[in-house]
């Protein structure tokens, strides 16, 4: 089945996981959805991901194993927004100035640029704007 906005399908996958209580989820792999995943576990809301073969041959998928905090029954997950920004049908672009802050801070924006994918705080830094991905809390 072809998905027309993977990025969006990746997102909500991780996010009915966190719903769900579930430790791993997979979809499929793509190089953006590897450097998302990489950008998550950089800023510590994934506990780790891997690229492992599918049941299809020549066919990748990603593992996204979720962190949580707290014990058992206490257990609070760590990621707990996901929102989807430039979308297929409306794209959004900000420059250096005007790349989006999320929850004063305590989120980021992942920013596709003309240097690669990286976090907002990263984008303003290098002094590049871009694509605003999504926003994550």
């Amino acid at each position: 089945m072809s998905v027309s906005d993977p990025i969006a399908d990746m997102l909500t996958r991780i996010r009915n996981a966190v719903m769900a209580g579930q430790t791993v989820t997979a979809m499929p792999s793509s190089k953006m959805k590897v450097a998302i995943a990489k950008i998550l576990k950089k800023e510590g809301f994934i506990k780790d991901y891997e690229v492992v073969e599918g049941e299809r041959r020549g066919q990748k998928m990603l593992r996204v194993h979720l962190k949580y905090i707290g014990e058992r029954r206490d257990r609070r997950p760590v990621l707990t927004g996901l929102e989807r920004v430039s979308k297929p049908g409306r794209r959004v672009y900000a420059g250096k100035h005007d790349i989006p802050w999320v929850l004063s801070g305590m989120g980021i924006a992942i920013v596709s640029t003309s240097r690669g994918v990286m976090t907002g705080r990263e984008a303003r830094k290098q002094g590049v704007g871009g694509e605003v991905i999504c926003k994550v809390w």
